[in-house]
């Protein structure tokens, strides 16, 4: 499938949004198709915690909740690499990336080296809509996040508003220098 990019905001013309198309742009223009993953039009629901927190996604590695989530975890696991851009709400990712990371954690971190993400490269883009100060903590939570699935991590990129002008075309240098290392495997 090429790069999954994930954009996690509702705001399809904000800064995130820029950021996620800024992805795009760059892994096509290195010759590897991208696809950008709005997650709040999804409909992936939080994560249930069944069966006292380990229902079918630790021995099956599925979530037996049905909704949007599956859908998003199939194209997932067919991608090459990824794009995760949240806005930072409170020093964290946002909701919606929340919600599916959460879930995609409990099946695919549980299987170790054999995750469906194990060995592909990733990127983490935080980008604040303010003066930036929890850009550092949602980095954070994106690099554990990468490690816990076992990705490469390729780049993890904090945007705020004084950098905004900027940024995009770091965003589109880094996604097309992945996907050029990812077209060389």
């Amino acid at each position: 499938m090429g790069i999954a990019v994930f954009a996690s905001s509702p705001n399809k013309d904000g800064l995130t949004a820029q950021c996620a198309e800024a992805a795009a742009e760059g892994a096509r223009s290195a010759g590897v198709a991208a696809e950008i993953i709005y997650l709040n039009d999804e409909g992936i629901g939080l994560c249930r915690a069944c069966n006292r927190g380990w229902g079918t996604c630790r021995e099956d590695h599925y979530c037996q909740v049905e909704d949007g989530f599956q859908g998003v975890h199939k194209r997932t696991q067919d991608a090459e690499g990824y794009v995760v851009v949240s806005p930072v709400y409170y020093g964290e990712m946002s909701e919606s990336a929340k919600a599916y990371f959460d879930r995609l954690r409990r099946c695919e971190a549980t299987k170790g080296e054999k995750s469906a993400l194990a060995g592909k490269l990733a990127i983490g883009i935080a980008a604040a809509g303010g003066g930036g100060g929890g850009v550092p903590s949602c980095l954070e939570q994106m690099n554990r996040l990468f490690s816990h699935l076992r990705c490469n991590v390729f780049d993890l990129i904090g945007v705020t508003q004084k950098s905004r002008p900027y940024k995009p075309a770091a965003i589109r240098a880094a996604a097309a220098a992945m996907a050029a290392s990812l077209r060389k495997q």
